[in-house]
Parts: structure tokens; sequence; C-alpha cells
């Protein structure tokens, strides 16, 4: 059984399901996955404009996200080459939503009991870790546009 969680802001109530992480990857996964899907026929009607990174665009230094859209539709149509070569990150993500799409399942299905809370320090280290991949891939787009 899920558990919830309840915040009251103001006179409203609002109900949050508590999600772990690898449901909240798997999430991810699946929502980009589906974009990625459809963003060709999107580009198709809106005359080939894609969504310009703003920094980019800006200051001609691209961001540490840059190349996930472009990333994503490879990924979403099986190009898992093209995907690593433009954002390693996205093809991070895809692998964790793959991997972790069997919990969110068996979780849905009452197999396996709710999340657990992750501890501060826990939450700390998952912070560092994700700062660090963040970066790394920021690098990476730093040397594939040529500024590194």
């Amino acid at each position: 059984m899920p558990t919830f969680r309840r915040a009251v802001t103001g006179s409203a109530v609002i109900i949050h399901r508590a999600y772990s992480v690898p449901e909240r990857i798997t999430l991810l996964g699946a929502a980009a996955a589906s974009v990625g899907s459809v963003y060709p026929l999107i580009m198709a009607h809106t005359g080939g404009q894609g969504i310009p990174c703003p920094l980019r665009t800006l200051t001609g230094v691209p961001c540490p996200f840059c190349g996930l859209t472009t990333a994503t539709v490879a990924l979403a149509h099986g190009q898992w080459t093209t995907a690593a070569t433009t954002s390693p990150l996205t093809c991070l993500v895809g692998l964790l939503a793959v991997c972790t799409a069997p919990l969110l399942t068996a979780r849905a299905a009452g197999l396996t009991g709710p999340p657990r809370p992750a501890s501060e320090q826990a939450r700390r280290r998952i912070t560092r870790v994700m700062s660090v991949i963040v970066g790394l891939n920021w690098l990476f787009e730093l040397h594939r546009y040529g500024i590194i």
C-alpha cells in the first residue's frame, strides 16, 4: 500500500504520495521518452525550430543540460550511440529508468512495501553524487562544443 504525506497550505490540504528516488527516475524517464517519441512530429509542424538553450543563446557557452532534447529523441528511437555522443546524462537516466521500472511495477502491484525515507546523510550523499554527475556532463558539453 502506498504511503501518503499530507501538507496543509493555508486552507487547502494537499496530499502527496511518497515516491522513492528509483520511482522518480523511472517516471522521469518514461515522461522524457514519451515527449522524445513525438518531438520529431512537433518539429516537423513548427518549421524545425527546436527549443534553444537560454545560456548558450546569450553567452555561447552550453549549459550542463545542452543536448538533452536531441539525446532524448535519439534514445526514444533506439539510437544509443547518437544519444551517448550528444549527452551521456540522458543515457544514464534512460538506463536507470529501465533498471528501476520493475521496482515501480512491483510497488504499484503491492508486491513490495512503501519506500523508506532517506536519512539526512543519505540525502547529502545523493546531492553530492548528482552534482558530480551534472558537473561531468557539463565538462563533456564544454568539450563537445570546443570550449575546452
